[in-house]
């Protein structure tokens, strides 16, 4: 009787008590993890999918193609705009050389061989030809050693045609077959010297707009010519198609006569 008395009272005492420490117990459930899709928290997923990180693959592709299409074409653009007005440019320019009238009718004048020569004998070919004296002492040595230079250059670019150089003297009172000569064999083997009466030289010198004035003669009877300076261009077809001054370097008027070369159509074919 006092076993089941005591087993009583100690069941009554454990009640009491565990009224009391059941709440505190409850603190020390674990909470429930959060709900997942596929592993991963619902909540970080949520907040990588609404933040502004970098932007996806294919749509940064799609930006930089567009891009590069919208380069080119702005490029594209601007290079036929380019050419179009260098094109126009080259055409005022012919034309306007047309109009100025320069180099019309012939020529009758002696190459320092002693061979008669008129305009006609260089049909067929490119002429570079510059209006000087042998007794120049700078001036028209550097144009026609510029000159050479241009013929070089072309001469060295197969496929173009050859280039005939011609020197055609200003001063005809020192300059005869002899003196040419002796001239233009310190040039370029294919240089041709041309003079004539002061009739003759008056004439090709006004056909081609050429200023040239003798100065006074010194006590050695020595003088100077003043005169236009420039490097003549004839086409095939013996019309003058351009010219140079002093300050076009030998590149630029090779490049110039290639672009004239590849832009040439004969009238007389």
């Amino acid at each position: 009787m006092s076993l089941l008395l005591s087993r009583n009272i100690t069941s009554m005492l454990l009640l009491a008590q565990g009224s009391k420490i059941w709440p505190r117990l409850s603190l020390l459930r674990p909470r429930a993890p959060p709900r997942t899709l596929g592993g991963e928290a619902l909540g970080t997923r949520s907040r990588a999918s609404s933040g502004r990180g970098s932007p996806r693959g294919p749509r940064l592709h799609t930006r930089l193609l567009v891009t590069a299409l919208f380069g080119a074409g702005l490029g594209g653009a601007w290079l036929a705009a380019k050419t179009e007005k260098e094109q126009r440019r080259r055409q005022q320019r012919t034309e306007a050389l047309r109009q100025a009238a320069v180099g019309q009718g012939d020529f009758s004048l002696l190459d320092h061989r002693g061979q008669p020569r008129c305009k006609a004998d260089f049909r067929g070919q490119w002429v570079l030809m510059y209006f000087g004296f042998t007794h120049c002492p700078d001036i028209c040595p550097d144009e026609l050693e510029k000159l050479v230079q241009v013929v070089q250059r072309l001469e060295a670019e197969p496929g173009l045609p050859l280039v005939q150089p011609i020197f055609i003297s200003v001063d005809p009172e020192r300059d005869d077959v002899a003196a040419m000569a002796r001239y233009v064999q310190d040039f370029h083997p294919r240089l041709l010297g041309l003079t004539g009466s002061t009739e003759q030289v008056a004439q090709v010198s006004r056909s081609y707009r050429v200023y040239y004035s003798a100065g006074p003669k010194d006590e050695d009877q020595d003088y100077i010519v003043d005169h236009s300076i420039a490097i003549y261009l004839l086409n095939p077809d013996g019309l003058f198609t351009d010219y140079y001054g002093r300050g076009r370097s030998a590149e630029q008027i090779a490049d110039s006569v290639k672009q004239h070369m590849g832009t040439f159509h004969s009238i007389l074919s």
